[in-house]
């Protein structure tokens, strides 16, 4: 097999990758998904390991979930998910782990579609494992314009009529912008339309947003009308794994259906039990939460001014470049200022929208968004002066 060609060529558009190397400790690090913190706070891993009960937990389950022996971690972890859950979303909750937020949608997707007439219709800006999960089910599909509710309630008045079923799949959170859908308008049409199920990937939400942390489904007005929630671990939990939140009825249904979840050897049980000891921190990080916010607010005046596109306050926030070279050109040129933001291109991000992705962490400073300010100011020229 012979790549050369495939390879000149990416690197000639400027969107050949490379894994980075790690960073000293002095360099800012903007492109992180650890939005509390939680990843890099050292005292609460001295605490987790400083249990005798931590230590024998076994590092290896040796066997996919429905093989294994020992099933106390993640039963336990599972049980505090629904718990959690269930208080706005009702008795009948169920919660499913996942060895990552990408087995959760490559194998949930295609398990709630299989043996039924039912056509997907996602946001325009779905992650990839939701568009991998789409191809997967070989369901028809559609994709409404980002964000654009009007659009898509055109495409469920075309294609509900004619299909049992509607999966509607949307992510709460947007990972590359930072923007929120409009969960209650999502709910409304689903009531609109009685064969709509309701699909929401809160990866990016999980632990930033909604009451403690458990994201913008847990804050809407009629959780318990969400079919299927998605979080992971991998983000502000500080840990690995992904979990879906569904009826009781439907996990059952997932244990015999979902592939991903039946033929992968489960995380170890030390990872499940880190897990839960990081959701218990999650549960009680609203002091994280609102530091997070307080600098988001300032990132956005920041950005603001280097771009005419809106910027929203998020702990998410994009500085659109629009070419490729330039954005990895960018990005080098930052980190000798002290920050870490790497450029994101397509296929991540639509041709013509390469950008630098700004993620906070609780964990940053004042002082940080101040450095990347002089930074910007140094590199970019003001088109929005404050």
């Amino acid at each position: 097999m012979d790549f050369s060609d495939y390879i000149d060529r990416l690197r000639q558009e400027g969107n050949f990758r490379e894994i980075p190397r790690m960073s000293p400790p002095e360099v800012i690090d903007f492109s992180t998904n650890d939005y509390l913190g939680l990843g890099s706070d050292a005292e609460l891993q001295a605490r987790f390991f400083a249990d005798p009960a931590s230590v024998k937990v076994p590092m290896t389950s040796s066997a996919s979930r429905l093989l294994a022996n020992r099933q106390i971690e993640y039963h336990n972890l599972e049980v505090a998910l629904r718990l959690m859950y269930s208080r706005r979303r009702g008795d009948d909750t169920g919660a499913l782990l996942f060895n990552s937020g990408y087995h959760a949608n490559t194998g949930l997707i295609p398990a709630l579609t299989q043996g039924n007439d039912t056509f997907i219709i996602a946001d325009r800006l779905v992650h990839a494992s939701i568009i991998d999960g789409i191809m997967l089910s070989k369901c028809k599909f559609a994709r409404f314009r980002h964000n654009d509710y009007l659009h898509l309630h055109q495409l469920l008045s075309k294609y509900a009529p004619d299909h049992r079923n509607i999966l509607l799949v949307v992510e709460s959170v947007y990972s590359m912008d930072g923007d929120r859908a409009d969960i209650e308008a999502l709910l409304g049409m689903r009531r609109e339309f009685p064969n709509v199920s309701l699909y929401v990937d809160e990866a990016h939400a999980f632990g930033v947003l909604g009451p403690r942390g458990l994201g913008l489904v847990a804050e809407s007005s009629a959780p318990w009308e969400v079919d299927v929630v998605v979080g992971t671990f991998g983000k502000a939990a500080a840990s690995m794994g992904a979990f879906a939140i569904t009826s009781a009825e439907t996990r059952d249904y997932l244990i015999n259906t979902a592939r991903s979840f039946i033929f992968s050897t489960a995380l170890p049980p030390m990872q499940i039990a880190w897990s839960r000891y990081m959701l218990a921190q999650v549960l009680h990080g609203d002091a994280r939460r609102k530091h997070m916010q307080a600098l988001a607010v300032e990132l956005q005046r920041v950005l603001q001014q280097f771009t005419t596109r809106k910027v929203e306050v998020s702990h998410i926030q994009p500085l659109i470049v629009g070419d490729p070279k330039e954005a990895v050109e960018l990005s080098k040129r930052m980190y000798h200022f002290g920050v870490k933001a790497l450029a994101i291109r397509k296929p991540t991000v639509p041709a013509g929208t390469d950008r630098l992705r700004f993620s906070l962490s609780s964990a940053m400073t004042h002082h940080d968004i101040e450095v990347l300010e002089d930074a910007l100011r140094e590199l970019l020229p003001v088109v929005n002066p404050e």
